[in-house]
């Protein structure tokens, strides 16, 4: 009786695991199988291209992360970020949040090349950073997870978007979780995903108001740890510099890990759009802690969320179309 208790709960399982590749949590018409017939090396060719780069320049995982997140948070996860500026196309590119700094298109370049090499018109560009971001992340030490595939590419930008729903270096607490609500994305995807920036660099321009006029009273942001702030100002000067880099994380920059949290309760956070995430709101505060004590807890969050982000409102079926090249819509 027994043996016929398990098996049929066996069996019960098994018929609910193709189920669960097409539900909501994969974003509905997203599964990870999405290309095991069409192009089954997919996976393998963005990894090893990954993982070359990343190889040559250890910052390059926080910028393949960061173009991810930047191209989501306009029309969703559509690769609209990757289009040049072409006829009525005006480029996500030269926005605020990405002129001088959005880096690692050619890394996506290189992927998509090759992928168009072995299965020519089958992944979407889309798919390329939602992959690369995920592969980033292990190759820096970080976790891993199941991503959902079957995104199409957009046939458009919104250099409007890019500049609206992208949170800044310099916006309060509020204006953040309002940007991140407006995507479906609640206070515990705020604090998860600011943990990327345990990895990658920051440019002067971001942090400057912090240093040196952050009211705008002349008076520098007094929650910013004196003797990191000191060190700050050696290399980020009042006037000019702006393409000075400083690193997110003091403690282990090339690695990711739950160090930039520890940061934060220690008010050495870079941007202040860190440093708000403990120091103005008592459930985010409360988020920076739990994570700073447990890394494995902020992993398991962080990959939960990097999956809802990239669920956010993909294009699917006979929507929009598969680029041949990054940069420019097929036609």
């Amino acid at each position: 009786m027994a043996r016929l208790t398990s098996f049929l709960l066996l069996l019960s399982l098994l018929c609910f695991v193709p189920l669960c590749l097409c539900d909501k949590s994969y974003g509905g018409k997203l599964f990870p199988g999405y290309y095991s017939h069409s192009c089954p090396q997919a996976g393998e060719i963005v990894r090893s291209v990954v993982a070359k780069a990343v190889a040559r320049e250890t910052r390059m995982a926080a910028s393949l992360l960061r173009l991810h997140f930047h191209d989501c948070f306009v029309q969703g996860c559509d690769g609209s970020l990757l289009l040049d500026s072409s006829g009525r196309i005006v480029s996500e590119k030269g926005s605020n949040p990405n002129s001088k700094s959005a880096r690692g298109f050619d890394v996506v370049d290189q992927i998509k090349a090759e992928l168009e090499k072995q299965c020519p018109g089958i992944v979407s560009c889309a798919d390329v950073l939602t992959l690369a971001a995920r592969d980033s992340s292990v190759l820096s030490g970080g976790p891993s997870w199941v991503v959902p595939l079957g995104r199409r590419d957009s046939r458009s930008a919104s250099l409007s978007g890019s500049n609206n729903n992208i949170p800044a270096p310099n916006n309060t607490f509020q204006t953040i979780l309002t940007k991140f609500k407006r995507q479906g994305l609640d206070v515990t995807d705020l604090v998860a995903l600011s943990g990327s920036h345990t990895i990658g660099f920051s440019r002067c321009t971001s942090f400057r108001q912090r240093l040196y006029n952050q009211s705008g009273n002349g008076r520098p942001d007094m929650t910013l740890e004196q003797s990191f702030a000191a060190n700050l100002r050696q290399r980020c000067p009042r006037s000019g510099g702006d393409q000075i880099l400083s690193v997110l994380d003091i403690i282990s920059a090339a690695r990711f890990d739950n160090s930039y949290f520890k940061n934060l309760i220690e008010n050495k956070g870079l941007l202040n759009s860190d440093q708000v995430l403990f120091s103005s709101n008592e459930q985010s505060r409360e988020l920076v802690k739990k994570y700073a004590e447990d890394q494995e807890e902020f992993f398991e969050q962080f990959a939960e969320s990097m999956i809802k982000m990239g669920n956010l409102s993909p294009l699917t079926g006979s929507n929009g179309e598969i680029r041949k090249n990054c940069r420019k819509m097929n036609s």
